[in-house]
């Protein structure tokens, strides 16, 4: 954008208007960057403070030659503070599944030709679980941080997908799955 380097925090409290304007400009990811790893991340929707869950984690793996990945639920807590994951019997509690592909200008989700496309319709997830009505266009602002993401979730209700909001990952540790 502007020869700027986009940092987290500056992706996490900045307009909807200029986000818009970063995801448009990124760069699709390297799924290879991204398999293996978990990266923190933060909503910038007011709501999802209200509702308790500004922060989380998304995680990447391979499925054989698919790219997969799945959320951890995260404490509660501000940006400030640490992402600490919620843990049950001895495990992080994941959850919210989805597949990772790059945008296929054929699907109904194309918005982001430059973006990879996390489709919560997988069979990782139950069929009455909500968050399969889920999709997420991600894109790498800055080519040269490949540890910076920015993503936009939107709502699939039938033929209508309805903007939630915007969210922001940085790389924070080695996935286990």
């Amino acid at each position: 954008m502007t020869g700027d380097k986009l940092d987290y925090l500056t992706l996490a409290t900045s307009s909807n208007d200029f986000l818009e304007r970063v995801l448009r400009e990124g760069i699709q990811p390297d799924a290879e960057k991204l398999a293996g790893w978990e990266f923190r991340g933060f909503n910038t929707l007011t709501l999802t403070t209200l509702l308790g869950f500004p922060k989380f984690k998304k995680g990447f793996y391979r499925d054989g030659a698919d790219l997969r990945g799945y959320n951890v639920k995260i404490k509660p807590g501000g940006l400030a503070d640490p992402w600490i994951d919620v843990v049950k019997n001895g495990k992080s509690v994941k959850h919210g599944f989805y597949d990772v592909y790059p945008v296929r200008a054929e699907e109904r989700d194309n918005l982001y030709p430059n973006s990879l496309l996390l489709n919560y319709a997988s069979r990782r997830n139950p069929a009455w679980d909500p968050s399969r009505v889920l999709r997420d266009y991600l894109v790498q602002p800055d080519p040269d941080n490949p540890d910076l993401y920015l993503g936009k979730a939107y709502l699939a209700l039938g033929p209508r997908r309805i903007f939630v909001s915007f969210f922001v990952l940085e790389r924070e540790n080695e996935s286990i799955l």
